[in-house]
């Protein structure tokens, strides 16, 4: 019997195609995050990504950010790989909060109370340094509660109140920390130094000022723009983390234990106008009320990847109950100095 030799060849995938991926919205197209999909089966998301960055870089730009979901990303590995294929380079983590490494440049997210909010925020636009982009990976959804909701900070900067809008604009935000108290991380962790020399090195470095006082104890002011123009777009964007040190936002058996212990100028954190005047708790209640207003929150999913413009879209946690399980990376680091501030 003559034998029939069959040629099975592997279909070409054009990448370029937009017919590999499906586009959509959580709930309306004026609102973030969009969403994308796989269209077929087995599609080498990283490889699609190294081929369509600057699509993705213009959808970010259009959108601020994108939920990538049904790619089916839950290891530290893959995660990071993901990363890659977004960000030619990932940040190698300072001490400035308490996360662990998990695996390269891939981290947890921060440490904070689960039956507490973490509220909204742009990724470390209290330093003089911060990353244009953030990732967050789900491995494990909370059982209850834990979402990632999100703000678009274009839209933060264009409700807020104008007289406020200026204010803020023309004093800017002075953030003061004090290391050393018992409370919060030491400076020895956030600088990753036991050498006051090198603390203070890395202080004039990072347009940081700086006071020792008594018992080896560190005081620090940093004064930063709370409204910047995105480098690419030009478009304003409320930039700050004011409602993340201001103890007006706390809540009120939080707020009541620090005032019992600490002056105000000697709380863990706290913040004031550029000039040093205290910023009314008012203001603040305004500006969380805005924030409240514009958030976008949507249960995670097993395998999604959040990608945020970090300038354009801040960024929250909510209360959770039950073991949750994320993954943190960023990249693309820039500088007020390298955007014009």
């Amino acid at each position: 019997m003559k034998k029939i030799q069959i040629n099975i060849r592997r279909k070409a995938v054009d990448l370029l195609s937009n017919e590999l991926v499906q586009l959509s919205h959580l709930k309306d197209k004026d609102t973030l995050p969009l969403v994308i999909k796989p269209s077929v089966n087995e599609i080498d998301i990283v490889e699609w990504l190294h081929a369509r960055r600057e699509f993705i870089e213009e959808k970010l730009l259009q959108n601020g950010a994108i939920l990538f979901r049904e790619f089916n990303i839950t290891t530290a590995a893959e995660f990071e790989r993901f990363g890659l294929g977004i960000c030619s380079e990932l940040f190698n983590e300072n001490g400035e909060h308490p996360r662990e490494t998990v695996s390269g440049k891939v981290y947890t997210p921060v440490f904070y109370p689960s039956d507490h909010k973490l509220l909204w925020h742009n990724e470390n636009s209290f330093n003089h340094r911060f990353p244009l982009k953030i990732m967050f990976g789900c491995r494990q959804p909370a059982q209850q509660g834990g979402e990632t909701p999100i703000v678009d900070s274009r839209k933060v900067f264009q409700l807020i109140n104008p007289n406020i809008r200026e204010t803020f604009i023309e004093k800017q935000v002075m953030y003061v920390r004090n290391y050393g108290d018992g409370l919060g991380l030491d400076w020895q962790t956030v600088f990753q130094t036991e050498n006051q020399a090198e603390v203070e090195k890395k202080c004039q470095q990072n347009d940081i000022k700086f006071e020792w006082k008594s018992e080896n104890r560190l005081r620090t002011f940093s004064i930063r723009p709370a409204v910047i123009k995105h480098p690419q777009t030009g478009e304003l964007s409320w930039f700050n983390q004011a409602q993340h040190w201001h103890p007006a936002c706390l809540d009120v058996m939080t707020r009541e234990s620090l005032f019992t212990s600490f002056q105000p100028e000697d709380l863990p954190r706290n913040c004031y106008y550029g000039d040093g005047t205290p910023i009314e708790d008012s203001v603040m209640e305004e500006i969380c009320g805005v924030y409240q207003q514009l958030e976008v929150s949507f249960p995670w999913q097993t395998g999604d990847v959040l990608l945020l413009d970090n300038i354009l879209t801040a960024h929250a946690r909510n209360p959770f109950v039950g073991e949750r399980k994320l993954l943190v990376a960023m990249g693309e680091m820039t500088s007020y100095t390298e955007i014009g501030y």
